[in-house]
């Protein structure tokens, strides 16, 4: 039966994991010098050489005749754990067995001894997928193990492991593969398969796999159909866009091209190429355009423009057009996960990077203001050339000599004496202006006479055009006035009557009296009796009528 090459060619010692060596040195060291660990924790992305590791550490600690810390593949022991026939050594996955339930049975099968290895081994692939209880219970056999135990931890999110399960392990973090390691990867093994891998296909591939090497093998494995598997097997086989076809995308994008561009994607779609693999291909071009832009020899490239091409475009856009197209792809490749028409998706992409007006976000904006500056500055550049043309020829005109005068010009005539201006006439002095009025006034002088004995009276007479103090001060029994050469005195019957007449009616006293008196004067207010002793009797003589006073 046909074995996929990922699994055919996996390593079976440490020295065969290729581009993890700080891991694997490390860990052969510990087996060497007998300094294992009860837990270990591998970490990184997927395709690195979790499992793998895991695998061979498994057999490399149960190995019965270990070289250099290798396990050795041949005794009982390495057979036995390769093909499953030894169960002390147990393989999980915890995406399917992630409940507290599953975690108990492995805590309480652990504590009894191997039976047929020096080492019971877990080895719990996807970890963080287990539940709260999951990890709880997890945790108790972690904290206390037995001396068979080692459990070896794999995942590829370590923010969803909680601190106290990483704080037990080990941690070994696996990274990404470059480029380099997986092409030599791949030429082993064709050589092996005894098939031909041009160098172009092998960067494509090295290029799509991410950093991971299953990616990397279970893609040529893909690809291999014939003897010989070069870049245009790989693009048809994987439905990728040409490099050409990219090239003349991109291109037609940056320059605003909505129609040529929108032809472009259409010849793709009926030639079955794959919309997110397009539009993958486009998001690189254009991260290496904007990394060219910002550093040219930073080394960051992917090698999918040629430094020609490269400088062409770079010069043409600004990093902010750049920034925006890279923005609306990051937001388009998301969508498609989600389903519905890919063709649509990436249709709208494509216009929306041509014309930057039909979105809203911030990039958008940076990239139109990029756009009017680049713009304005070509205006001016070119208005100053122009200036520069026209101002030229005048210089060069009078920079000429004048041409030879054969005959002398005749003298001008003498220009006639001005005739003398007449005299202006002088104006008449303006008339005295009239002496400005007085702001304020003295009250007329009012030729009422003075009553001397009823003061009150006539002042309360002249208040009628006042009502209000008119009301207040009608009744004689309420207010009593005397008046001397320069005050006059109002008694009034209480406090309340005062303050209300010093703060509201001062000033409206004080021209009454003055008008009834023709010289000014200044008001005191008092409280006091006001009634004089005849009107009092007459009050009690009629309180008396009724039986409430008795009067003698």
């Amino acid at each position: 039966m046909y074995q996929a090459l990922y699994r055919k060619y996996r390593p079976r010692c440490f020295g065969d994991v290729a581009g993890q060596e700080h891991i694997t040195e490390t860990l052969r060291r510990q087996i060497i010098n007998d300094r294992l660990s009860h837990a270990y924790l591998f970490v990184g992305t997927r395709g690195t050489g979790k499992t793998t590791c895991a695998k061979i550490l498994s057999r490399a600690v149960n190995c019965l005749e270990p070289s250099d810390g290798e396990p050795c593949n041949k005794c009982i022991a390495c057979i036995g754990i390769e093909d499953g026939s030894i169960l002390d050594v147990l393989e999980l996955d915890a995406a399917s067995n992630n409940s507290v339930d599953n975690v108990r049975a492995l805590r309480d099968e652990a504590i009894y001894s191997p039976a047929a290895v020096k080492k019971r081994v877990y080895i719990v692939d996807e970890v963080h997928m287990l539940s709260v209880s999951a990890f709880n219970a997890l945790l108790k056999i972690l904290e206390e193990p037995p001396e068979h135990i080692l459990f070896i931890l794999a995942t590829t999110e370590l923010h969803k492991v909680p601190a106290t399960i990483q704080g037990r392990c080990q941690k070994f973090s696996f990274k990404r593969l470059p480029p380099s390691v997986l092409i030599e990867r791949l030429n082993l093994i064709v050589s092996k398969e005894d098939i031909k891998l041009t160098e172009e296909a092998a960067t494509k591939l090295a290029m799509l796999a991410d950093g991971s090497m299953r990616d990397a093998i279970s893609l040529l494995d893909q690809c291999i159909s014939g003897d010989t598997v070069d870049l245009d097997l790989v693009q048809k086989t994987l439905g990728l866009a040409g490099q050409h076809e990219i090239t003349r995308l991109v291109e037609a994008i940056l320059q605003r091209e909505t129609t040529p561009a929108l032809q472009i994607l259409d010849a793709l779609y009926n030639d079955g190429r794959d919309m997110a693999s397009l539009l993958n291909e486009t998001a690189s071009v254009l991260r290496d355009l904007l990394i060219y832009k910002l550093s040219p020899d930073s080394g960051l490239l992917t090698a999918n423009f040629d430094h020609t091409g490269l400088t062409k475009l770079s010069k043409q856009n600004s990093p902010e057009r750049l920034f925006f197209c890279l923005d609306v792809l990051k937001t388009s490749i998301a969508g498609l996960t989600r389903g519905g028409s890919s063709k649509l998706a990436v249709e709208m992409s494509v216009i929306k990077m041509c014309d930057e007006r039909l979105t809203d976000s911030n990039e958008a904006l940076l990239s139109r203001l990029s756009h009017l500056e680049s713009t304005a500055t070509q205006s001016t550049v070119a208005v100053n050339t122009k200036k520069t043309t026209h101002t030229s020829a005048p210089e060069t005109y009078i920079k000429q000599e004048p041409a030879a005068v054969s005959e002398p010009l005749p003298e001008p005539e003498p220009l006639p004496d001005p005739e003398p201006l007449p005299e202006p006439e002088l104006l008449p002095e303006p008339e005295p202006l009239p002496e400005p009025e007085q702001i304020r006034q003295t009250p007329p002088v009012s030729n009422i006479p003075v009553k001397s004995d009823n003061f009150a009276a006539d002042m309360i007479d002249l208040l009628k055009n006042e009502p209000s103090v008119h009301a207040l001060l009608s009744a004689g029994s309420k207010i009593r006035a005397d008046q001397n050469e320069n005050t006059v005195t109002v008694t009034v019957a209480n406090s309340f009557t005062a303050d209300l007449i010093k703060s509201e009616f001062s000033d409206i006293l004080k021209d009454t009296a003055i008008k009834l008196l023709g010289r000014d004067i200044i008001i005191s207010i008092e409280v006091g009796e006001t009634e004089t002793d005849e009107i009092k009797r007459n009050k009690l003589e009629s309180l008396s009528a009724f039986d409430v006073v008795q009067f003698e």
